[in-house]
């Protein structure tokens, strides 16, 4: 009896494609020479993860589907085989069996290559944060201006000028009155 299976599994983010390629091949070997049928192979793309795993705190997860009509052997070896060969670029995998009624079609998450950066005051402004915006914008302009500051004569951006005579003259009267 023809049965469906899936496989989810979750690599190191350093993973290379030389080695996602290197696993879909292991996985097609081992489907096809118990005359399986390989329906998918799908590298999802990279995700931040909810806690750490082996120490990374992301990484690239892979869709593998396919209809076996041995499934017991098919199951051990691909077991085995994350075991043994792979131990170092799978850090975990779940294999699903399927429903042959129900559609191979399903809706996944961006992954962090796909999703689109955006600026620190278009997420506020998305999230109803506009109080803070505020802050943002003076932060923003103060530097800015800093920036566009010119520098004034005898000194340079390393050196600031010396504060003047009558300044630190104020500051002595300060002193002896607070004595």
């Amino acid at each position: 009896m023809l049965r469906r299976y899936e496989i989810l599994m979750l690599t190191v983010p350093e993973v290379t494609q030389d080695e996602v390629k290197s696993l879909e091949s292991d996985l097609d070997r081992m489907v096809e020479k118990t005359k399986g049928t390989i329906l998918s192979f799908e590298k999802w793309g990279k995700y931040r993860l909810a806690y750490p795993i082996r120490k990374n705190d992301y990484g690239i997860y892979c869709l593998y589907r396919f209809e076996a009509d041995t499934p017991a052997t098919v199951l051990e070896d691909i077991k085995s085989h994350f075991v043994v060969k792979l131990n170092d670029t799978v850090m975990r995998s779940v294999m699903t069996q399927l429903d042959m009624k129900t559609s191979l079609a399903y809706q996944r998450p961006q992954s962090l290559e796909e999703v689109p950066t955006r600026d620190v005051a278009t997420f506020l402004k998305e999230n109803k944060m506009e109080g803070l915006l505020s802050s943002v914008d003076k932060k923003e302009d103060t530097a800015k201006k800093e920036a566009a500051t010119p520098v004034s004569v005898g000194t340079t951006p390393d050196k600031p000028a010396e504060p003047s005579k009558e300044l630190s003259a104020t500051t002595d009267r300060d002193e002896v009155k607070n004595d």
